[in-house]
C-alpha cells in the first residue's frame, strides 16, 4: 500500500495580484460584457444619425461640462496609477491616501456629470436623438456612480477596518475598474460632442 503524500500550504498566500487573482478575472469578464453594451450603444447612436440626415435633431450639446469632466477624468489616471502601486506594495498609508484622493475625485466627477446632464439640450423622450444622447451618458453614469460607491466603501475600510492583506488586491482591482470608466468615456465623448460638430462643420 502506498504511503499517502502531504502537500504543507500553509507558507502560500491567501490572496494575489492581478491575473494570478480570481477577482482579477471576473472584472475582466464584466467589463467585457459591459464593454460591449458601450459599443453597442454607439453602434445604435450611428445608426440613428445614418437614418436622419439633419442629425443632431436639435440643437448640439454643451462643451462646456462634459470637457471638464474629461479633463478630470484623464487627470484622474495619475492617482489611481498611484494607489494601484501602493496597493500591490501593500502600503496602507499610501492606500488610505490614494482613495480619499480616488473619493474626492468620484464625486467631483459626479458633481460635474449632473451640470452636463442640463446642458444636452434635448430630454430622452423628444426624439431618437434624444433618447441616444441620454442612454449614452446614462450608461456611463451607472458606472461611475458604481464605482464611486466602491470607493467609498474601500476607503472607509482602510481607516475604520476590519482590513487585512486580501483587502488590497480588491484596492488594486476597484482601481482597474476606472481605469475602464476613464477609456469608456472617450469614445463616447467623441461620438455625442464631437462627431456630429465635425459632420455638420460646426464649432460651437
Amino acid at each position: 500500500m502506498k504511503p499517502h503524500l502531504t502537500l504543507d500550504i500553509r507558507a502560500l498566500p491567501s490572496y494575489r495580484f492581478g491575473h494570478r487573482s480570481p477577482l482579477w478575472w471576473g472584472t475582466l469578464g464584466f467589463i467585457v460584457i459591459e464593454g460591449l453594451g458601450f459599443i453597442f450603444a454607439i453602434a445604435a447612436y450611428f445608426y440613428l444619425q445614418n437614418q436622419n440626415p439633419d442629425w443632431p435633431l436639435g440643437r448640439h450639446p454643451g462643451l462646456l461640462w462634459s470637457s471638464l469632466f474629461t479633463v478630470l477624468l484623464l487627470l484622474s489616471e495619475i492617482p489611481n496609477t498611484w494607489t494601484k502601486r501602493a496597493a500591490v506594495a501593500l502600503d496602507l498609508g499610501r492606500v488610505r491616501v490614494g482613495l480619499m484622493m480616488m473619493s474626492a475625485v468620484a464625486l467631483l466627477a459626479i458633481v460635474i456629470r449632473v451640470a452636463e446632464f442640463t446642458t444636452l439640450n434635448v430630454w430622452w423622450d423628444s426624439n431618437a436623438y434624444g433618447s441616444a444622447l441620454w442612454v449614452l451618458l446614462g450608461l456611463h453614469t451607472a458606472h461611475l456612480l458604481t464605482d464611486a460607491f466602491e470607493t467609498f466603501v474601500m476607503a472607509a475600510l482602510a481607516y475604520i477596518g476590519p482590513l487585512d492583506a486580501r483587502r488590497f488586491p480588491e484596492v488594486e482591482d476597484n482601481q482597474a475598474y476606472w481605469d475602464f470608466v476613464v477609456l469608456a468615456w472617450i469614445p463616447i465623448y467623441i461620438t455625442m460632442y464631437w462627431a456630429p460638430r465635425w459632420a455638420a462643420g460646426a464649432v460651437l
